[in-house]
């Protein structure tokens, strides 16, 4: 059975971190036998990244029905590219809170976990975030609730969150491996030439 995953879009998101999850499950809709569809979903169209180009999501948020999808993916962005404008926005946080009430995968890059602690979906649960000296971000996830890991990537149940750009194949990975299974998300590894992690490297603090 066909599995959808909607990429949720926030204008200033940053490319890379939403490339890893078209890429990931692009390879896995040409080898997997029941194929997975993805969907790029934005509040606007177009939508400005991070780094000044514009993209046009395949919908609008208005268009489609959260209910009809399996898995939720969300890249963070810059706030001088005005992320947490939209990705803080209620519209935005209701989508978060659809996909959590059916306990369905979410799987959020960087300061995208941010947008999940807003829905109130991290209250006496374990995330990341991108961190560094300051801590502001961090301080941000916590003062939701939510139980900061410093690790390049963080299971808690259902929900996935990542550390930064580096970490968004990885995270990606791990999406296919609880939508499909650990054997073919290996597959699919091996097929796009990425290597393995060390053991080392899930254990990884940012500072």
């Amino acid at each position: 059975m066909q599995k959808r995953v909607l990429i949720l879009l926030s204008n200033g998101f940053e490319v890379m971190e939403a490339g890893c999850f078209t890429e990931v499950f692009g390879w896995a809709s040409i080898y997997g036998e029941a194929g997975f569809e993805q969907l790029s979903v934005g509040l606007r169209s177009p939508v400005t990244t991070t780094f000044g180009f514009d993209v046009l999501p395949e919908k609008l948020l208005t268009e489609i029905n959260a209910e009809e999808f399996d898995a939720l993916v969300i890249p963070g962005g810059f706030a001088d590219a005005g992320f947490y404008e939209e990705a803080l926005s209620e519209p935005f946080l209701d989508v978060v809170r659809n996909f959590d009430r059916r306990q369905a995968p979410i799987a959020a890059v960087c300061v995208g976990s941010l947008s999940l602690a807003a829905a109130g979906v991290l209250n006496g649960r374990k995330a990341t975030v991108y961190h560094q000296i300051g801590g502001t971000r961090k301080a941000e996830l916590e003062s939701h609730g939510t139980v900061f890991i410093d690790e390049p990537l963080v299971m808690d149940g259902h929900l996935m969150t990542s550390t930064g750009p580096g970490t968004g194949i990885e995270l990606a990975l791990k999406l296919l491996e609880m939508l499909s299974t650990p054997k073919f998300a290996r597959e699919i590894r091996d097929r796009m030439r990425i290597p393995t992690p060390s053991s080392r490297w899930y254990q990884t603090a940012q500072v």
